[in-house]
C-alpha cells in the first residue's frame, strides 16, 4: 500500500487531517508517530475549526520542516530551503485546489457552529478530505523524496 493510501486510512479511522499526513512520515524522518500525531492534533480542520490553513497542508509543511528545518541559528540555507520547499508545495497544492484554506476547500467556514453542522451534514469532511490528505502526501513526497 502506498504511502499516502496509509495516510488516508489514518484519516478515515479517525485521526484528523494534519495526524494522517505527519504521522504517516514522521518515522522514516526520525521523529516516533504517537509524538507525530500529538504534535499535529491541533492543525486539523484548518487549526482546530478555525477553517484556516488545511491540516493536510500544515502536516506536509510540517514534514518539510522536520526534514529540513533550521536547528542552527547561522544556518540560513537550511531555512532557504525549508521556504523554497514550503513555497513549492503550496504552489502545487494551490494549482490542485485553488486555495490552502480549510474553508475555501470545504465551501463552508467550519468556525461558525452552524456552517461546521451542516458541513458534517452533508458529509464534506469524508468526501472531500481524503483527497486532500493524498495530494499532500503525494506532493511532499515527491518534493523530499520520501519512500512511497
Amino acid at each position: 500500500m502506498k504511502k499516502s493510501e496509509c495516510a488516508n486510512q489514518c484519516f478515515l479511522n479517525g485521526f484528523n487531517c494534519a495526524q494522517a499526513v505527519f504521522s504517516t512520515y514522521s518515522v522514516d524522518l526520525g521523529l516516533e508517530a504517537e509524538t507525530a500525531l500529538k504534535i499535529s492534533c491541533g492543525f486539523g480542520a484548518g487549526m482546530a475549526f478555525t477553517g484556516e490553513t488545511c491540516g493536510a497542508v500544515t502536516g506536509a509543511l510540517m514534514l518539510i520542516g522536520l526534514k529540513n528545518g533550521k536547528v542552527r541559528a547561522e544556518d540560513e540555507a537550511a531555512k532557504e530551503k525549508t521556504y523554497a520547499l514550503v513555497q513549492e508545495f503550496a504552489h502545487r497544492f494551490i494549482d490542485l485546489h485553488g486555495s490552502l484554506k480549510c474553508k475555501d476547500l470545504l465551501g463552508y467556514d467550519i468556525s461558525h457552529t452552524d456552517e461546521l453542522i451542516a458541513a458534517r451534514e452533508k458529509q464534506i469532511f469524508t468526501t472531500f478530505c481524503p483527497g486532500y490528505v493524498v495530494d499532500a502526501c503525494e506532493i511532499v513526497e515527491e518534493l523530499l523524496e520520501i519512500s512511497k
